[in-house]
Order: C-alpha cells, then structure tokens, then sequence
C-alpha cells in the first residue's frame, strides 16, 4: 500500500507534534493566579473518593488525548489517500470480426435470414471482437468494434426490423411493371409511416444516390476495412463477414471498384467470407447478369484467403462461424495495465472507533 499525496501526511504529523509539544509546555506553565484560595485542602486530597476520581479522570485524560491524536492522524492518513497498486497483463489471442451488410432493397431476403442467424451465434463469442457496417450509396458504422455482445444483438435486432420494413415496402407500394411506387389515396398515412421509418436507416445509406447510384460494393466493402480499430498499429486476426448480391448500379464511376477493395483487404492480412443469394431470390431490380456477378463475388472473396457461400435452404451460419473460428488467431501484443485501487477500509475504522470512544469518555466524564 502506498500514499498518493504522501506529503499531505508528513506535514500534517509533524504540525501534530508540534501542537502536541505546546499544548503540554502550556499545561505545566499554568499557575494559581488570583481568587480566593481554600485552606487545609489537603485534607481533601487525602480521602480515597478523591484519589479514584483523580486516578481516573487522568487515565481518562491520557486515554481522551491519544484518541484525539490517532482519530487526526487517520484523517490525515486518508486525505493523503491510501492506494494500493495492482498490474495485470493482458495477452490473448481473439479475432476482429466485421458484419459487412449490402442494404439495398434488392437483398432483404438474404440479410435478414443472416442478421437472425447470427444473433445466436454472436451470444456465443468468446472475447473475439464484433462491429456492424451498412452500406448502399454510401457506407455508415452501424457498430463500432465492440465486445458488447448485448449491445450488439440489439442492434441486429433494429436491423431484422430494417429488412422486414423493406420486405412489407417493396411488396406493397412497388410496382415491377413501371418501377414506380403506388399507394392508395386512402391509405397514404400507413404509407408515410412506413416511409419515415425506412428513412431512419435509410438516411445514411443513400448519400447523394441520385448522382452517384446504389450498391457501390467496392466502396463499401473499402469503408468497411478502414473501420478496422489501429488497422496499421496492431497484429489481429480481422475478417469481414460481407453479405451482397454484386449487382452494382452505379451512376458515376466509384471510387473503388470491388477487385480493388480486395486487394486493399488483402495487402492488410483481412479475410473476406462472402454470402451471396441464390438465384432464386435474384432480384428483379437487378440489371446486371446473375452469373457473372456472382463469378466475379466469389474470385474477389477467394483473392483474400476468405471464403465463398451461396444462400440455400442447407447453408448455416454456424458453418461459416467454424470457418472463421478455423482461422488462426494472431495474439495481441501483452498489454500491462497498473491499477490504482484506493484502500480506506481500515482508517476509516480507526477513525470512527477512535470517535466512539471519545464520545463514551466524554458522556461518562459528565456523570
């Protein structure tokens, strides 16, 4: 145990002991001085009732003054703050894991069916760290790293309502044969609900879409690697779990193209496991080629070391979690931490037992 503010304490005893020092010079330098005295009061002096009295109101006295010392000296003692210092290392060999999610209308079928899966799956980590990222026109950090796990099932759960809100927009108000939304005059409120909460997620996403488009794969998955935390400072294991349908309908050349976003991840040691619909749920909005997107999905996903997957009715997260678990996980450099943990337990009770006894004194010397 050590003082954090030990000079408090050396300077408060020593105006202790100084005080103590004056106070016991005065005591004996008192004299009788003036008044009337009494005579023959040895006499008085004499008789045992005085002498017990005497006896004790002196030990009382010495008792009364050593409280009053010890009951300043532990108030010095914890204004002076004891602390007691403990170092812990922490060496361990966990994984980063990103969530990297295509949220355009087009997938809702594929994301939802990933986001319910993974719930269970993200309650079973074990110190391995998770973070959420979204994007369309443009990318937002839905979940920072973390190993909330809490926090960031709740979070999966708010995106499970983004995907049925997508689902219910689409097969309600869109209509495939103009590619415009229809609603019922008489029903636009319920329609306006459902708009304002779509806008909620939305607002992110779609930065700037009517010049630059939707489902900017490259970019998103490039904003992605770069929410790695101190991605150039420290050696861990990082993957991005990366759910798309490559179907990318751009307005203006992005600024990065999804071969170039892989080969960034993989310059950086980042595995990219990619899950891609089956043909089945192959949009309609889509006016890109199934077979070559996906083509083009799985090489880029395969360059980085990761793994490629299809949706299918067999496919299980938990398969893809082995796979990700199968990888080796890098230990982060041995991190010393000193903790300072106050300790005025004790003083604390000297004090008050201190003051209990000067107040049963004091109550005593009154009868």
């Amino acid at each position: 145990m050590h003082l954090i503010h030990s000079m408090v304490l050396k300077i408060g005893l020593v105006v202790l002991a100084v005080l103590v020092v004056i106070m016991h010079i005065l005591k004996r330098k008192i004299y009788y001085k003036g008044g009337t005295k009494a005579a023959n009061t040895y006499f008085i002096k004499n008789l045992d009732i005085y002498q017990r009295r005497k006896r004790f109101y002196k030990i009382t006295s010495v008792i009364l003054e050593i409280c009053l010392i010890t009951s300043v000296v532990a108030s010095l003692v914890l204004v002076a703050r004891p602390a007691k210092k403990e170092t812990v290392n922490n060496g361990t060999k966990k994984r980063d894991i990103f969530l990297c999610m295509d949220v355009s209308y087009s997938i809702y079928d594929l994301n939802y069916d990933l986001v319910e899966r993974l719930e269970g799956v993200v309650s079973g980590l074990d110190g391995d760290r998770f973070g959420i990222c979204i994007y369309n026109t443009s990318s937002v950090l839905y979940v920072p790293m973390t190993d909330d796990y809490d926090f960031v099932n709740s979070k999966l759960e708010e995106l499970k309502e983004y995907f049925v809100l997508q689902k219910q927009y689409m097969d309600t108000y869109y209509d495939p044969a103009t590619g415009y939304i229809r609603y019922d005059p008489d029903n636009y409120e319920e329609y306006q609900e459902l708009q304002e909460k779509l806008d909620y997620f939305d607002a992110g996403t779609l930065v700037k879409n009517y010049i630059k488009g939707s489902s900017l794969i490259g970019e998103g998955l490039a904003s992605c690697m770069y929410s790695f935390p101190r991605l150039d400072e420290e050696d861990r294991t990082r993957i991005i779990i990366m759910s798309t349908d490559n179907s990318q309908e751009n307005l203006t050349k992005p600024l990065v193209e999804l071969d170039e976003a892989t080969d960034i991840c993989k310059k950086n040691s980042i595995k990219v496991f990619g899950i891609f619909p089956n043909q089945d749920n192959w949009s309609w909005l889509n006016t890109t080629d199934y077979t070559q997107d996906e083509s083009e999905f799985k090489a880029a996903v395969e360059k980085t070391g990761g793994k490629y997957y299809k949706q299918s009715d067999t496919l299980s997260v938990d398969d893809i979690v082995n796979d990700i678990e199968r990888e080796e996980a890098l230990e982060v450099e041995e991190v010393t931490i000193t903790k300072v943990n106050d300790q005025p337990k004790v003083f604390v009770y000297i004090l008050l037992a201190a003051l209990m006894v000067m107040l049963v004194i004091g109550m005593v010397m009154k009868i």
